[in-house]
């Protein structure tokens, strides 16, 4: 499966495309779109939506995962930000993409191992899972953590699931 992440921004937007089988994962390519801030917010907005839905029909992924939004003190920043993760879920969801969300903690906690981890520390196991892949910024590495996120929440269910049907036929592991 082809998993496309994403890391909203309105000034920056992180994407990541992994293949994933099962837990086996390996890196396809990664990126970070920028808006212009001197652009009214419309534009910016729109022109997020052409790069991420040029983005999507370039790597045609499978599925889609995407960052939850946190607030902070600044109200018009977290509206801002929202507004760009709505654009965000929009252009993947025009592409027919099933979309999985996920809360930065579960993403720190996936791949670092606990939901208090910083950047650095993300980007420093984006190197060893997804060895020699380039990142093209942090937010790239972010977007990458959360696909992987996706990737993890994907096989566990998929285990789940065949565990489950093992035993409704009377077959035990």
């Amino acid at each position: 499966m082809i998993i496309l992440g994403l890391d909203p921004g309105l000034g920056t937007t992180g994407w990541g495309v992994i293949h994933a089988d099962g837990n086996r994962l390996s890196h396809i390519a990664n990126g970070q779109i920028r808006t212009d801030p001197s652009m009214p917010l419309p534009r910016r907005l729109s022109n997020l939506h052409a790069a991420l839905t040029d983005v999507i029909l370039a790597e045609r992924p499978d599925g889609a995962a995407v960052e939850e939004v946190l607030g902070n003190t600044n109200a018009q920043s977290t509206l801002k930000l929202g507004q760009a993760r709505g654009v965000v879920l929009l252009a993947a969801a025009s592409a027919g993409l099933h979309i999985g969300e996920y809360h930065p903690s579960t993403v720190k906690k996936a791949v670092v191992g606990t939901g208090g981890a910083e950047k650095r520390q993300i980007q420093a196991m984006m190197a060893v899972l997804l060895p020699g892949a380039k990142l093209a910024g942090p937010d790239a590495a972010d977007a990458l953590a959360v696909a992987i996120t996706h990737a993890h929440h994907l096989a566990s269910a998929q285990g789940m699931a065949r565990r489950a049907l093992g035993s409704s036929k009377g077959i035990t592991a």
